[in-house]
């Protein structure tokens, strides 16, 4: 039995952001993860990825952010459970929760948080025959060490932001990179089409549209694909098929906790704290959704200070909290640590 005051559903971002909020406000967190480390899809899908729209970091990595949060989170002590996922949830009473795992892991809680992300996620598969042969064999559906393209012939699928971005990156190191779209026109940002555009007129990118891959060659591993262009088809020698088609969020079990679900998203109260239609649970970050909701991880960080807020006032009706900026009353960990500004020199002037 692990108990704690607040119960995190997912390591991603948002989730270990919540861990540092809470801390602020001496409250214990647990976090259960369905990968085996933490992180969510910064961590799983495109660690090396720079990410541009973190206030205060120009461009920094998906893996090194995940690496700073838990360096900042670390002196409140989370627990994690990693490499399980969440089933059951039963509200044993008002401020109690219980919250079994498919391994059998029972934690207890005061309030919970759920930050899955895109919840559990699969790629979408392009309809190729025996597509599913080749899979980690050439065929990868993420891009999660850059390095493994060096010097190596890449053929990349897709016309959103993902395709741009990677046949972009990997235009750099890679041999070769042919970037295939079944339309002329791309739906990723304009920025990343003029580079694509560029890239092309250089000679680093082969484009070919509108086009189609409609089979996969080779014998243990890939080692050629066929396009269909303009009524033709022609064979390109690859080491690398990359299709980046997006990903099918999936809920999985939290879908039948009672929760108020909508397009595959958990509502929540973006007027007050993100709670959601069950008292004492709360959602943040890609998994929740309220009008006007962007899905931004700087926006995940505003959710789950908010929703701290909430359970601390939630869970202790008779104090009066006032918020202090951390400048001012520094930081006191769980590990004993204090930290807190360097006091200004006082001193008289004869």
């Amino acid at each position: 039995m692990i108990e704690t005051d607040i119960l995190i559903i997912g390591a991603g971002p948002a989730g270990l952001f919540t861990v540092f909020e809470a801390g602020l406000l001496k409250m214990r967190c647990h976090i259960i993860d369905a990968l085996p480390q933490i992180g969510g899809q910064l961590s799983e899908l495109y660690p090396k990825k720079p990410i541009f729209d973190i206030p205060g970091f120009p461009s920094v990595l998906a893996g090194g952010l995940i690496d700073n949060l838990y360096e900042q989170i670390k002196q409140f002590k989370p627990g994690f459970t990693l490499n399980e996922y969440a089933i059951n949830l039963t509200k044993i009473e008002e401020n109690l929760f219980e919250v079994t795992t498919n391994k059998g892991t029972v934690h207890r809680a005061k309030a919970i948080v759920i930050a899955g992300g895109l919840g559990s996620f699969e790629p979408k598969k392009p309809l190729i025959d025996e597509i599913s042969s080749f899979e980690e064999k050439g065929v990868n559906y993420f891009v999660k060490n850059p390095e493994d393209y060096t010097s190596k012939n890449v053929v990349i699928a897709g016309g959103g932001d993902s395709a741009l971005d990677w046949a972009i990156h990997l235009s750099e190191i890679t041999s070769s990179l042919t970037l295939i779209h079944r339309r002329n026109e791309f739906r990723g940002a304009l920025d990343s089409v003029e580079k694509v555009r560029l890239l092309k007129q250089k000679g680093k990118i082969n484009l070919i549209t509108p086009a189609e891959v409609t089979q996969l060659h080779g014998n243990e591993t890939l080692e050629a694909v066929s396009v269909e262009h303009e009524g033709e088809t022609k064979t390109i020698k690859t080491d690398y098929f990359i299709p980046l088609f997006g990903l099918v969020p999936r809920l999985g079990p939290i879908a039948n906790w009672g929760l108020e679900i909508e397009r595959n998203a958990v509502k929540v109260d973006n007027s007050t704290d993100y709670s959601t239609n069950i008292p004492g649970i709360y959602a943040v970050g890609d998994i929740n959704t309220y009008p006007h909701k962007m899905k931004l991880i700087l926006c995940g960080f505003h959710e789950a200070a908010m929703a701290c807020q909430s359970i601390y006032q939630r869970l202790n009706p008779n104090k009066k909290f006032v918020l202090k900026y951390t400048t001012v009353s520094g930081i006191d960990g769980f590990d004993g640590t204090r930290k807190e500004a360097e006091k200004q020199v006082v001193a008289s002037i004869d």
